[in-house]
């Protein structure tokens, strides 16, 4: 290794990947491109990964893992359910209101890849789940709990993709999903 270049960490090589995906998509993912942004030798990636595919199971297993249940820990210290929603749905508001790129807004349109349509599911599945128990806490039934869950999701979903499009939600869209995803539960 040359003096003053260091290899990356495994994470490192991850996080980078995960920022291509979300700038620029699935096919972003490339060593050597990545190499040069990171400012490393393609020395470095095979330290850690035998090809690029390994890199991108890596990258999507680490999203997945990521955006499931843990994704919530800021919100599970706050008691109340319903100020859990309220803050959930702000923080999605927020999102969508922001110019940061998304890695699953880039995913949902790469779900022609079956690992990429795994890693999706994973964290849809996760994020339905933390939140049907949300609206279980709010007296709703386990088959109400799950459906109201999955309609909030689609609705978190929803704001982040229509960012583009459409742009940040009105303050009336906001106030009618409160009333919709939180008060009526």
């Amino acid at each position: 290794m040359a003096p003053g270049k260091s290899r990356l960490t495994r994470d490192a090589w991850i996080a980078a990947a995960l920022d291509a995906i979300a700038e620029r998509g699935l096919g972003a993912v490339a060593v050597e491109p990545l190499a040069a942004e990171l400012g490393v030798t393609k020395g470095s990636f095979y330290a850690h990964f035998r090809t690029r595919d390994a890199l991108v199971e890596a990258a999507l297993d680490a999203w997945a893992a990521k955006h499931g249940a843990p994704g919530f820990a800021d919100f599970d210290g706050i008691d109340d359910p319903a100020d859990r929603l309220r803050a959930v749905l702000e923080s999605a508001v927020a999102f969508s209101r922001s110019d940061r790129p998304s890695v699953h807004v880039q995913l949902l349109r790469e779900t022609h890849d079956p690992r990429v349509r795994d890693a999706v599911a994973r964290a849809d599945e996760a994020r339905i789940a933390w939140l049907s128990a949300v609206y279980r806490e709010l007296g709703l039934d386990a088959k109400r709990s799950h459906a109201r869950a999955a309609i909030a999701y689609a609705a978190f979903l929803g704001l982040v993709q229509r960012r583009g499009d459409g742009g940040p939600p009105s303050r009336d869209l906001v106030a009618e999903l409160h009333r919709t995803l939180v008060d009526a539960a």
